[in-house]
This record gives C-alpha cells, sequence and structure tokens, in this order.
C-alpha cells in the first residue's frame, strides 16, 4: 500500500523531517514502513495498517507545527502514542473546535468515557493526575458546543490559589494581576481557535476567564461553565459555583487531589463536593488514571515515582 502526502504550503520542512531527517526515521522504525520525501510531497510505502498510521502521525506533526511554530522529539512521541490509541472509536468522537487545522480527539479509553459523560450530563466532576485531559477536554467540549450554537457563553473559572509560594502583591490592573492563575486556560483555548477570534469572543463577553472569587451572585444560562484546579477550592467556595448553574448550562469541574494548595489543615472544596454529591442521579463522576496520560511519555514516570515514594512513606 502507498499514501502519498502533500505538505502545506510554505512549511518548513527541516522542522517537519527533523534533524538529519531524524522524524522520518522514527517513523520509519515506528511503523515498518519507507518513508521518502519528494519535492512537497511525502511517500509512504509498506503494510496497510503501518502505513495508515504513519500517514495519520505525519498530518498531526504538520498540523502541530503549523500550529506551534515548533515541533519537537517530545511532541511527535506524543503524537506517536496518540495515534496507537486512537482507534476507529475514539476518531468518531473527535471534537470539532473552531480551528480549521484539526480537530480534538479522545487519546484514551478514560478520555473516551469523560468527554461521553459531558455531552450527557449537565454536571460533571473530573479528577486525575497531570497530564490527563481533564481541562483541555472539558475546554474543547465547550468550545464544540459553542460552535454549534448548543450555548452562547463559555466560562473559565479558577482559585488565585499559588503552588506552594507567596508571590506578594503584584503589579497593575485586576486583569494583569490574575492573568498568571488563568494562564493555562488561555493555553487552552489558543489550541481551539486562532488568537484573533478568541480575544473577539472575549470583547463580546462569549468566552469568560475570571478567578472563582468574581462568581458570586451570578446566574449563568446557555453556559458550559469550567472550574479548573477544583482541588483548590474550600468547601463553602464549591458550594458557591455549583449554585451558579442555570437553565441550559453544563458545568465541568476538574481537579487532582494530590496537589492541593491550601493552607493546612483546610478540607478540599472538590473532595467534599465529590463525597457529598456521589448519589445524585444526573450528576457524572470519572477518575482518569496513570494510563490516561498524554503529555511527554516522562510524565507517567513523575507520576508512578511520586507515588511509589508517597507508598513507601505510608
Amino acid at each position: 500500500m502507498e499514501i502519498q502526502i502533500d505538505l502545506n504550503t510554505g512549511l518548513d520542512k527541516a522542522a517537519l523531517f527533523g534533524a538529519s531527517d531524524e522524524f522520518l526515521r522514527l517513523l520509519r522504525a515506528t511503523y515498518g514502513v519507507k518513508v521518502t520525501a519528494r519535492g512537497e510531497q511525502i511517500h509512504i510505502l509498506g503494510e496497510s495498517p503501518g502505513v495508515e498510521k504513519a500517514s495519520k502521525t505525519l498530518t498531526r506533526m504538520q498540523s502541530h507545527l503549523a500550529k506551534k511554530g515548533t515541533l519537537f522529539k517530545e511532541d511527535v512521541d506524543t503524537i506517536i502514542v496518540g495515534v496507537g490509541k486512537s482507534l476507529d472509536i475514539y476518531e468518531a468522537n473527535a471534537i470539532k473546535v473552531f480551528s480549521p487545522k484539526d480537530v480534538i480527539e479522545p487519546f484514551t479509553n478514560g478520555q473516551l468515557k469523560y468527554v461521553d459523560m459531558m455531552y450527557k450530563n449537565d454536571l460533571v466532576f473530573c479528577t486525575g493526575p497531570a497530564g490527563t485531559g481533564k481541562t483541555y477536554l472539558a475546554v474543547a467540549v465547550a468550545a464544540s458546543l459553542l460552535k454549534r450554537k448548543v450555548i452562547r457563553k463559555i466560562v473559565l473559572v479558577r482559585p488565585a490559589v499559588e503552588a506552594g509560594e507567596r508571590l506578594g502583591f503584584l503589579p497593575g490592573d485586576i486583569e494583569a494581576k490574575v492573568n498568571p492563575y488563568l494562564r493555562p486556560l488561555f493555553d487552552a483555548l489558543e489550541d481551539m481557535m486562532d488568537y484573533a477570534q478568541m480575544k473577539r469572543f472575549m470583547d463580546l463577553d462569549v468566552i469568560e476567564i475570571i478567578p472563582l472569587a468574581f462568581m458570586r451572585g451570578r446566574t449563568l444560562n446557555d453556559a458550559v461553565i469550567i472550574c479548573d484546579e477544583a482541588q483548590n477550592t474550600t468547601p463553602s467556595q464549591m458550594m458557591m459555583f455549583l449554585t451558579r448553574l442555570g437553565r441550559n448550562s453544563k458545568m465541568i469541574v476538574t481537579g487532582d487531589m494530590t496537589q492541593v494548595d491550601l493552607q493546612r489543615g483546610e478540607k478540599s472544596g472538590l473532595y467534599d463536593a465529590v463525597t457529598t454529591l456521589r448519589d445524585i442521579d444526573g450528576i457524572g463522576f470519572i477518575n482518569l488514571e496513570k494510563t490516561d496520560i498524554v503529555r511527554h511519555s516522562l510524565v507517567q514516570n513523575i507520576v508512578n515515582a511520586y507515588e511509589q515514594k508517597n507508598d513507601n512513606q505510608r
């Protein structure tokens, strides 16, 4: 079987192929195929399954390079892992966002269940370690619903809690002060749409990114409301947040219970909510595992090492 892929106009081929064609050699070794570059085309020859996966990997590599402007070895490794797990069922559940260059696909069984749960429930709690796509997939589902005009607004919320550091008083107006806490949400959004569109939506108040403290007193209709890093809420803050849910709205609460940055002795609002609301119909609960990590391959090893250390100490 042979597949021919056309390279994007103006693409940096040296960046796509890697130093001394490192990435092309990686594709050959991974999928057992022959990969050759001829002008503005790449030809992949070999057995059908390997050719199809190599083709999909190259397509995603091009998309990543076009969006990010860079392509590193760890990026290619992550794409290869994703393609290896992305069977037909995952592709059928791909999330169409505003970016014309890409769709967002769940890569693991856990992520697939999470996406399905977000579509089926108006309130979902998702816990799990770093790198499992808790926030990223929630933002993708929200962007998809906005694109389809199922909702009119996306509200992204984070508690302004420092991760074990005391930064003191930050300079600037309120927007400048809270921006560092909300930056991960901006990063996720920038993968779903181009910057100009994101800025336009924010100017029109279609997308709102705010600290948790600004949620008090509001009722949000026709919206997807996402609370990120919810392990750093207190029980009273979590109750305040959950009661903002209005008509035709969805609420997604994400967090990692191993990374609580509250003051010693303070109970996590995420843990409290999960235990308190567990038996209520219509609320979805999912815990993503280490096997759902889709960041750099080292992230899973880091999580394993810390878990082993904690087990030994216990």
